[in-house]
């Protein structure tokens, strides 16, 4: 590995490190529990090391959760270490090194531990379904996937105790907002929202109740969202959850949900009404987009539907992720403050939180890690000078963020515990913080020096 992928890694654990110190206090390792060393038979073979691998893990999982605590002061930087060997041994091939050193992770991580241990836990599974083949049923058994009612109680959890998605759905709402605002005089009162990844539709009940709150007898407000998903039935039920959100606000407001498969030629044909307002909304859609070209026509076609405001919301990536190891790196930089902002939010032994971690969180990395195996490329995390420069080169051009949308996002943060107010990118900290970028186009939200979302609204030039 080059040296400054391991700098970055050990600059990663010292930060996750001292955004721990408060959560120490109360809290002891019980020793016993996790010094548990079952021996290594040097001439043991491949089947007996991979046994012994998934021995010590099942032995991780069924450990009395109460047991557990926060791991010694300078334990966390070997763990990572250690991390950094196995990823290396795995992506080198080197089955016993790997092996070997996947057991003794599985010796120190718990899923009931401190952060480092949690997210170390779910990464240590990926890298052992990478030496896995996908016909081995051990392979299912470490790539469990949740069920769909599962992933959805998670998502719920996640979204109603961390600022998260509510920084990204609330900021690109204000932005909307203002969009429809601006052409109120000649937009017949009508606004159009285009969803390329509409999901459960949590982001869309602020902004009826935005709109219902203007609407009037006299002034109807038309509000039309067209979502885009891959599961016939989650649309059904997101345009069931929303048609019932907006009875509640009477007859001012008219709502209207179409959901339409992807691919569908429906969504080629997507046509706008006379005058009215269009907004493409971009949550976390462009990041899924695997291809150049696959991103290219996404944002060919919105340009085609000349839309008054394209709301961008990505993962910013810090560099290349063309190489297992490269995607490795990052993908430890953010999911360790994604989990360490956990224990900001949910108490340590919180049934919420391992739902969240397990379910979500731990899905997505064990995915991350193994996008190749399945010969798909990964999900694109690029630098915001990447995707600025794509933009603008299929025809947009950046939108300032207002103060307003930066006011409410401080206002968001001041509801968690450990607010930090408004600071810039280089000042260090910890705890949640929100940062102007871009000469105030763009609004990011971070988790101590991690930026974890990167908002940002277009329009057509």
């Amino acid at each position: 590995m080059e040296d400054s992928e391991e700098e970055e890694l050990l600059n990663l654990t010292l930060s996750v490190a001292a955004g721990r110190e408060r959560k120490k206090k109360g809290r002891t390792r019980d020793n016993n529990v996790n010094s548990i060393i079952i021996p290594m038979n040097s001439n043991e073979g491949y089947e007996g090391k991979i046994f012994r691998l998934l021995q010590m893990r099942e032995l991780m999982l069924r450990q009395d959760p109460r047991r557990k605590g926060v791991v010694g002061d300078g334990h966390g930087l070997p763990l990572i270490h250690l991390l950094l060997s196995t990823a290396t041994a795995v992506d080198e091939r080197n089955l016993c090194a790997a092996l070997e050193n996947l057991i003794d992770l599985y010796q120190t991580v718990s899923l009931t531990g401190d952060s480092v241990q949690r997210v170390v836990a779910y990464f240590a599974d990926g890298l052992a379904a990478r030496l896995l083949t996908r016909k081995s049923p051990f392979y299912d058994m470490l790539m469990e996937e949740p069920t769909s009612e599962e992933e959805f109680l998670a998502f719920t959890d996640l979204y109603r105790v961390s600022p998260y998605y509510q920084f990204a759905h609330f900021t690109a709402n204000q932005a909307i907002l203002e969009a429809y605002e601006e052409e109120e005089e000649r937009n017949n009162k009508a606004l159009h929202v285009i969803d390329f990844d509409v999901s459960y539709g949590f982001q869309w009940p602020s902004l009826i109740q935005s709109l219902s709150e203007k609407a009037t007898s006299g002034n109807r407000i038309s509000l039309r969202i067209t979502g885009l998903g891959n599961n016939l039935k989650e649309l059904q039920e997101t345009e069931a959850r929303l048609v019932s959100f907006s009875k509640g606000f009477g007859n001012h407001l008219v709502f209207e949900f179409q959901g339409l498969l992807r691919g569908s030629s429906r969504v080629i044909n997507l046509r706008k009404k006379k005058n009215e307002t269009v907004a493409v909304n971009l949550v976390s859609y462009l990041n899924t987009l695997s291809g150049f070209m696959n991103i290219s026509d996404t944002l060919g076609f919105v340009h085609s539907l000349n839309p008054s405001i394209v709301v961008l919301v990505k993962q910013e990536g810090s560099r290349s992720l063309k190489t297992f190891l490269s995607r490795f790196t990052e993908s430890l930089h953010y999911f360790a403050a994604m989990f360490d902002s956990l224990d900001d939010c949910l108490p340590l032994e919180s049934t919420e939180r391992l739902r969240i971690e397990k379910k979500l969180l731990g899905k997505e990395i064990k995915s991350m890690l193994n996008y190749d195996m399945d010969g798909v490329d990964c999900p694109k995390y690029e630098r915001m000078e990447t995707w600025k420069a794509r933009m603008e080169n299929h025809g947009f051009v950046g939108r300032k963020i207002s103060s307003k949308c930066v006011i409410q996002a401080k206002l968001l943060l001041k509801m968690r515990t450990h607010y930090y107010p408004l600071q810039f990118e280089e000042e260090g900290g910890g705890g949640f913080r929100v940062s102007e970028r871009d000469e105030g186009r763009v609004i990011s939200l971070g988790w101590q020096n991690r930026v974890l979302l990167i908002v940002s609204a277009w329009q057509p030039v």
